[in-house]
């Protein structure tokens, strides 16, 4: 501990002077249930996905239905399966997700950033290879309100000169 005389000149010497555990590193534990799911929430725009991750062959359900039903468009099922490819984790868990709100794009990326999420919980060994990749951060992008006086939120009232 350092005393009243000594001076600070770094974090870590504060950090000793105030009594903190200067290499102490934050350990994550598992989070998994009895089922041996793991969960996390995704949220993107307007939507929510609840998503449990689970050792299995590689299924995703989305809201009772199978990935491809759900999200006709390749490139939803491809930003859906983006943390799995990352982790090289491809076909190794099983997906169960529900979604509200928001169109099938924000939901896409509502379920991937929840299933990034559930895979950390599961494994916290590939938090920093998620992290790096961006994909637990959650995309706070929403769309802007409409003002009054406008047509939109920021498209003015056409004016005519006569």
């Amino acid at each position: 501990m350092a005393t009243k005389t000594e001076t600070v000149n770094d974090l870590k010497d504060l950090k000793q002077a105030v009594g903190v555990d200067v290499a102490a590193p934050v350990v994550r534990e598992r989070k998994v249930d009895a089922q041996g799911r793991s969960y996390g929430t995704g949220r993107r725009k307007d939507a929510v996905a609840r998503v449990w991750v689970k050792p299995g062959k590689g299924t995703v359900t989305v809201n009772g239905r199978d990935q491809s039903v759900y999200f006709a468009r390749q490139t939803q099922r491809l930003i859906l399966n983006q943390p799995f490819l990352i982790c090289d984790r491809v076909g190794e868990f099983d997906v169960i997700c529900t979604v509200t709100g928001g169109g099938l794009s924000g939901q896409a990326g509502a379920v991937r950033h929840g299933i990034s999420r559930a895979l950390q919980n599961f494994d916290p060994a590939l938090r920093p290879v998620l992290k790096k990749a961006g994909m637990l951060t959650r995309d706070s992008r929403v769309v802007e309100r409409k003002k009054i006086g406008l047509h939109k939120a920021r498209r003015s009232k056409q004016w005519a000169k006569r």
